[in-house]
């Protein structure tokens, strides 16, 4: 049986650091903790705005389904 092997680093990209995207609800650099957030507050704001429906798609209804029996 083959032992798998890590694939080894390009050596471009070797040591390399992904950008930190800022938070959602106020800006400030992500931290690894809180991820997407900077902070547990952030956090729970955006929870918060889920569990109101803040976040909620708008509907727009179309009358095409059935007709009303008007002829």
């Amino acid at each position: 049986m083959a032992s798998r092997q890590r694939p080894e680093p390009h050596p471009e990209t070797e040591g390399a650091v992904a950008p930190v995207k800022p938070c959602p609800i106020c800006g400030k650099p992500a931290t690894l903790e809180a991820r997407p957030f900077c902070s547990p507050r952030c956090r729970e704001v955006d929870l918060h705005r889920w569990l109101t429906g803040a976040y909620a798609v708008p509907v727009v209804e179309e009358d095409g389904g059935e007709e009303s029996g008007e002829a």
